[in-house]
């Protein structure tokens, strides 16, 4: 039986909410967790790695554009040489912006694309290239509502999200016959977050009554799908609060 404290795992995207969520779940089973975040939030994962260590579990920070080829490839060759094989790896950066169609600038566009879409392939390909030699491994993409159906006024969001729900399903059936489950992990609904509470207080308000998504309930999911028996591997799987509208 495979001793998850050999092996580690890295978390891209580690934010205050689902990504933190994602990393304490897997340093509670025993991984070393290697939580990603931009370089100026460097704090934050440093409040993150702390919490995890004082509760005994192993983690190291990185601060990284995920975007930026030569950061993704340094980041999997440091990981893999001087921490632990990696065994699981998890994209989940945010990208969500509105903007009406005629006021959705190329830039805005470009850039959205690149942090749902381009991030992902590197972060995908190069998770393949240390996982395929040992025949295992899980490649979690977090994905939205938008990956499946464009909303009014999130044009560059659906169309980075529905590119990175292409790229997973792509990579399962490249991937899968070697021993490598990848998943597509469609988060439908608000989140328990800081931005929810101040934006959306109406939103906020259902969680008295479990109306909104809890990261660590999230986190747990992943876990689950992570655990899977090949026999019954999760390509794509849903999330969602009881009473929300799909």
């Amino acid at each position: 039986m495979k001793n998850n404290s050999d092996y580690s795992a890295i978390i891209i995207g580690a934010g205050v909410a689902t990504g933190s969520a994602l990393t304490k779940k897997f340093a509670q089973e025993g991984y070393k967790v290697c939580p990603v975040r931009r370089e100026r939030s460097m704090s934050e994962l440093d409040i993150l790695t702390d919490q995890i260590k004082s509760d005994g579990g192993w983690a190291q920070g990185f601060g990284i554009d995920a975007r930026d080829e030569d950061s993704i490839v340094s980041l999997f060759k440091e990981v893999e040489e001087t921490i632990a094989p990696i065994d699981v790896v998890i994209f989940n950066p945010g990208a969500n912006v509105f903007f009406p169609i005629e006021d959705t600038t190329a830039r805005v566009y470009r850039k959205v694309w690149e942090m749902a879409a381009f991030a992902g392939f590197l972060t995908g390909r190069e998770a393949a290239k240390y996982m395929k030699p040992r025949g295992h491994g899980s490649i979690l993409f977090t994905g939205a509502t938008a990956s499946i159906r464009g909303g009014s006024g999130f044009s560059a969001f659906a169309g980075a999200k529905f590119a990175l729900r292409a790229l997973t399903q792509s990579m399962a059936r490249e991937l899968g016959p070697e021993g490598i489950h990848v998943a597509h992990m469609i988060i439908d609904g608000a989140i328990d977050t800081p931005w929810i509470k101040e934006n959306f207080p109406d939103a906020y308000a259902l969680k008295e009554k479990d109306g909104i998504l809890s990261p660590e309930k999230i986190a747990e999911t992943y876990w689950s799908v992570h655990s899977q028996h090949r026999t019954a591997w999760t390509q794509e799987l849903d999330i969602r609060p009881y009473m929300e509208k799909f």
